[in-house]
């Protein structure tokens, strides 16, 4: 099928994406006048066959449309409509699921196309994860009802925390692309504990086969997740959203977007500059040296120590969900500059901000607080039985971390326990910390999270969490 034409539409300003506000958006029909005759009756959807004739309709409705709109719901259907998808699967429950070693590798003939990838966390604090069409196989390659199981896989590890999804639409042809039924069955499985925590949804370079797909399922998608999704339409707006060096963008998606934009006689994207050197004050995004030469040798970073001393108090380590929320991305923004600046910040009442600066400063460290020389030791971790684990760790972290890295880390994890103390009312377990923690603290120097790295690196941290009384020296 040719691909149609798109006419440029600026990007969708949703602030909503992040301050998850009730603000009214607008909806599709503000910007037509009519709503097509597709013909359809939902029943097609519910059956596992491939309804190639229904295809052949979207294909050709596609065709038809020459500008994409915001994909936001009307307003017409009620919020707990997803409440009577009853039938969906459950998936793993990422508050309770103890990670096995074997559970990667029964996904890996689909986990080897790279289609879905997890990164480090955008500016408010989320994780993000990439999903690529133009790495899905042929059809014929792929096990789809598979595919769907691996997505659930990996969304599991993150649903109980916030986070972004983006998605790479070019790619996506008549030989690799799934069936709508197949759609449906995903909508279906993805129940509200994937819906809820999901900030925000990037459609990137989107075609008139998504709006078309999307007018299908607009009687079935609330108004609250509709406000999540955003038509991106080339890189530079994505840009706009999260920082494009922390993801891999395969260089198929970054081809088309430089055609689009030549098309279009916009100027290529810009090369990113040399950041500036660091103010002596700075604190985000350099090394922990540098931080504790020009800060009279202290070895716990002021930030990480005004932010720990701050969330001890009992108010906030009692807060739902701390460590798991994001916050809103201009305040953090805001306080990241001055740390930098050496101005004195305020937490203006509100743990989740002092958790995701937290997070934010481990996450931007030059190196991982845990180094890149024991990466690999890390994520071997499952390999090594049961009654080696204790003594294996002690080595690892007593013996072969740099001193002053442990010091921090110990800082660190004798806080998050306080935490754990208090999971009856924050709701973080020891498991719930590592899924958060675990990849800010140890990463490849790459910077992409490979998906068969999660679980050893969670258990680690998990492992270290419960035993931080016997790791640790007193």
């Amino acid at each position: 099928m040719a691909e149609p034409h798109i006419t440029n539409q600026p990007l969708m300003k949703n602030t909503n994406v992040q301050n998850d506000t009730e603000e009214p958006y607008p909806s599709l029909s503000d910007f037509h006048d009519y709503e097509p005759n597709l013909e359809f009756d939902d029943t097609e959807l519910q059956t596992a066959t491939v309804d190639l004739a229904l295809d052949a309709k979207v294909e050709a409705l596609a065709a038809s449309y020459d500008y994409l709109e915001s994909p936001v719901s009307d307003g017409t259907i009620e919020e707990n409509f997803e409440e009577e998808l009853v039938d969906a699967p459950t998936g793993y429950d990422s508050l309770t699921y103890q990670y096995g070693d074997d559970d990667y590798d029964a996904f890996s003939d689909v986990a080897k196309y790279g289609i879905v990838e997890v990164f480090g966390d955008d500016t408010a604090g989320r994780r993000i994860i990439v999903v690529s069409a133009c790495k899905l196989p042929p059809s014929k390659d792929l096990d789809h009802s598979k595919l769907l199981r691996y997505l659930m896989y990996t969304l599991d590890k993150f649903v109980e925390q916030d986070y972004t999804l983006v998605y790479f639409h070019y790619g996506l042809n008549s030989k690799n692309k799934p069936t709508l039924s197949w759609l449906w069955q995903a909508y279906k499985a993805f129940d509200r504990k994937y819906k809820k925590n999901l900030k925000a949804l990037y459609l990137v370079h989107p075609t008139n086969l998504i709006r078309v797909v999307w007018q299908l399922f607009k009687a079935v998608i609330s108004v609250k997740f509709g406000r999540k999704v955003m038509y991106v339409n080339y890189l530079n707006e994505l840009a706009e959203h999260l920082n494009l060096e922390q993801i891999t963008i395969p260089d198929l998606v970054i081809q088309h977007d430089e055609r689009l934009l030549a098309k279009l006689r916009k100027p290529p994207r810009r090369m990113v500059k040399a950041p500036p050197p660091p103010l002596p004050t700075q604190q985000f995004g350099v090394s922990l040296q540098f931080i504790k030469d020009n800060h009279q040798g202290e070895v716990i970073p002021p930030i990480v120590k005004q932010c720990i001393e701050y969330l001890e108090c009992p108010d906030a380590l009692e807060t739902e969900g701390l460590f798991r929320r994001s916050a809103n991305v201009a305040v953090v923004k805001e306080l990241q500059t001055k740390v930098n600046q050496g101005i004195p910040i305020d937490f203006q009442g509100n743990a989740h901000i002092a958790a995701v600066l937290l997070k934010t400063f481990l996450r931007e460290l030059e190196e991982p607080l845990m180094t890149f020389d024991l990466y690999d030791e890390i994520t071997q971790f499952p390999n090594i039985s049961k009654d080696e684990r204790p003594r294996h760790v002690k080595i690892l972290i007593l013996e072969k971390l740099p001193e002053d890295n442990y010091k921090i880390l110990k800082y660190i994890i004798q806080f998050l326990a306080k935490v754990i103390d208090r999971c009856d009312l924050n709701k973080m377990t020891s498991s719930n910390l590592a899924v958060v923690f675990g990849p800010n603290l140890i990463w490849c120097q790459s910077g992409q999270l490979s998906l068969s790295a999660i679980s050893p690196i969670n258990m680690f941290t998990d492992f270290v969490l419960v035993n931080q009384e016997q790791i640790f020296i007193i």
